[in-house]
């Protein structure tokens, strides 16, 4: 009699939707799974229709992390790995039609998945503009989880049946203003030209590196350095930054950088002059001096690393 009066409660209550946004939310989970995986080192497989190296250049970017420190890092595809995780537990319940549509347990559930889904298309939309006028770069996996959360947001406003749009769109405005001044507040933070660097004038240093480091390209520096390779470098050389760039802020750190510009902070003139340093970069590898801007792929190879050198 119970399953009877339930099903009965539950018949003009549309069911596509909540199957639609969980197969999206799903979606999304593996999306954002698959690149903080990646960027963990915990999966190596990542391939990225379009551009060569165009996901990493975003990826690897500033705003690619939320956190990043010595021993760990978060990245920003984290948050989206918690935000479709949310959604896809709240609509399986729904599906279960454990509660009926008219009791507030069901609306208020509805109202999570409408909220944290227009969160996500605003972020998201914000993500896209610092993706092609900030990076000037394009991410297909970022792209498509902008689509799946303004499809979800979409769908969510189908499912939901709102008996009345005025909270929806009040509640809506409250948290796109929140969501956007935070992310912009959050953008100009990480933004590196809007970074304040105080440069000593008489030490002349390099410019500050801009990209992350996954965790193989910090095991490849500290590959390097314990076996005595070094970089040769001048603080005004582009190609030198460019090198720098190619490892990431974290790597670089843990690599052994030689300064040859008289003027530079730290200068090590007289050692260059020595190993008769010609050219910016230059890697003296067993012995040997290599000049100009390497591949890691291909420094790999030349110094015979034998980990992981998916970079």
């Amino acid at each position: 009699m119970a399953l009877e009066t339930l099903k009965r409660r539950n018949k003009n209550d549309l069911k596509w939707p909540k199957i639609i946004i969980a197969v999206l939310s799903t979606i999304g989970l593996v999306d954002t799974g698959s690149i903080t995986l990646k960027n963990w080192g915990l999966f190596n497989s990542l391939s990225c229709p379009g551009i060569k190296n165009s996901c990493e250049t975003v990826l690897n970017s500033p705003w690619g992390t939320l956190f990043e420190n010595s021993q760990f890092n978060i990245p920003l595809s984290l948050a989206g790995v918690i935000t479709y995780s949310s959604i896809l537990v709240l609509s399986i319940f729904l599906s279960l039609n454990i509660i009926s549509p008219k009791e507030k347990l069901n609306k208020f559930i509805w109202w999570l998945i409408f909220l944290i889904s227009f969160a996500s298309s605003i972020f998201s939309l914000l993500l896209i503009n610092i993706m092609f006028f900030k990076i000037e770069a394009y991410c297909f996996f970022c792209i498509l989880s902008a689509i799946l959360s303004i499809s979800i947001f979409i769908i969510s406003m189908i499912g939901a049946n709102f008996e009345s749009r005025e909270p929806m769109l009040y509640r809506g405005l409250i948290v796109a203003l929140t969501v956007l001044i935070g992310g912009l507040i959050w953008s100009n933070y990480v933004d590196p030209s809007k970074t304040n660097e105080i440069v000593n004038t008489l030490e002349k240093v390099s410019p500050a590196i801009t990209t992350s480091s996954s965790p193989q390209k910090v095991k490849f520096a500290k590959f390097l350095s314990d076996n005595d390779i070094k970089m040769y470098s001048a603080y005004w050389c582009p190609h030198c930054h460019d090198q720098k760039q190619l490892f990431g802020k974290k790597a670089v750190k843990e690599l052994v950088v030689i300064e040859c510009a008289q003027d530079g902070k730290n200068s090590q003139y007289e050692l260059c002059r020595e190993k008769q340093i010609e050219g910016f970069p230059s890697w003296e590898i067993k012995g040997k001096i290599y000049s100009g801007v390497k591949d890691l792929n291909d420094l790999a190879i030349i110094t015979g690393y034998a980990g992981d050198s998916n970079f």
